[in-house]
């Protein structure tokens, strides 16, 4: 009877893992989308010359 009880909890274990992969994802990111670029331009770059 102990063999079906583990049989049992791993199948259990098994569906549950399942149940988690094909869910909805239960993430809580905050939507942000694009930012702008509101900074300056690096023109040290081209002053050091590694532009050219």
């Amino acid at each position: 009877m102990n063999i079906f009880r583990i049989i049992n909890g791993v199948f259990q274990y098994l569906l549950e893992a399942i149940g988690r992969i094909f869910s909805p994802s239960d993430d809580a990111y905050p939507n942000t989308g694009v930012q702008p670029f509101t900074g300056e331009p690096l023109s040290e770059w081209l002053d050091a010359g590694f532009g050219q």
